[in-house]
């Protein structure tokens, strides 16, 4: 069976992050605007995908940022503001761009405009749009959209996480030797940082598992693990737009997501272990040495 193609939930409504609630569901409204938003992004980002496009660089020659990234996200940040004026952001340009990187107590958007932006410039067709909330500093709900094979993946706490109108079920998978790890190289690239980068994969393919995958985006990856496609993923050196919407997917699905020390997960730490079962996500944790970046809301 295909990825998003498991059960099929009874009148699919949670397929566009709702799922019922009416009065009492607060952010029904707010789950509904981010899909839409998310679609109608996915359609700018799929026609760009072929244009030519004017590539600048951030923390790294590997940080990748195009006109297209500042143009959607300007998007969505626009409309939100203009439905809820009184509701944060936190969204990937605009902190490259100076702007602080806090999560408080207020009705929070977690936004990465382009995820995979170098597949994005290399026309890679690996690329979506993300679009986490928060509130209490506690995730809401998730909206991640594969633009260019149309797959709309959403999870409300609560309420379940599906691919378009399909449940999503992790893998139940404990045994490394049996799995198959997800990760992502982050944007450094010095001596020491790639060591211990190819390290860690040595490590778990010495522990037998099935292969190590990159693919180029932080959100499909674990939207992969979501869909049972994958049984665990790991990364140092992502951020929290990164993995605001894929967390509340993931667990809504019925995983785990932990800090690299087998800990909590802490959002704004840039590093997670994720995994269909928690003893996968902790043998991992023992197994694999940390990469160190700088917390997110330390910018």
């Amino acid at each position: 069976m295909k990825p998003c193609e498991e059960e099929e939930e009874e009148g699919g409504a949670a397929a566009a992050g709702g799922g019922g609630g009416g009065g009492g569901d607060p952010w029904k409204e707010c789950a509904e605007v981010a899909v839409q938003l998310a679609l109608r992004a996915g359609q700018v980002i799929r026609k760009a995908l072929t244009e030519e496009k004017q590539v600048s660089t951030k923390t790294s020659a590997a940080d990748l940022v195009t006109e297209t990234d500042h143009f959607v996200e300007n998007l969505i940040i626009s409309v939100l503001k203009e439905k809820f004026p009184s509701h944060r952001f936190i969204a990937e340009e605009s902190t490259a761009a100076g702007s602080k990187c806090v999560l408080t107590d207020s009705p929070t958007w977690i936004i990465d405009p382009v995820d995979g932006t170098c597949n994005f410039v290399h026309r890679f067709p690996t690329v979506a749009v993300s679009i986490g909330f928060a509130v209490n500093k506690e995730l809401e709900f998730g909206v991640i959209y594969h633009c260019t094979e149309e797959r709309l993946y959403t999870g409300r706490r609560g309420q379940g996480a599906f691919c378009n109108d399909k449940r999503l079920q992790v893998s139940k998978e404990t045994d490394i030797s049996k799995a198959l790890i997800l990760t992502e190289i982050g944007p450094k690239r010095d001596p020491a940082t790639l060591k211990l980068f190819l390290g860690n994969i040595e490590r778990l393919l010495k522990a037998q598992a099935h292969g190590v995958r990159v693919i180029g985006s932080s959100t499909l990856a674990l939207c992969h693990l979501a869909s049972g496609a994958a049984d665990a993923y790991y990364q140092f050196g992502l951020h929290c737009w990164d993995l605001a919407a894929a967390t509340v997917i993931i667990r809504e699905a019925g995983g785990t997501v932990i800090d690299t020390s087998g800990g909590p997960l802490d959002l704004m730490s840039c590093r997670v272990i994720a995994a269909g079962t928690r003893e996968m996500a902790m043998f991992i944790a023992q197994e694999i040495q940390t990469i160190y970046y700088r917390r997110d809301d330390e910018n």
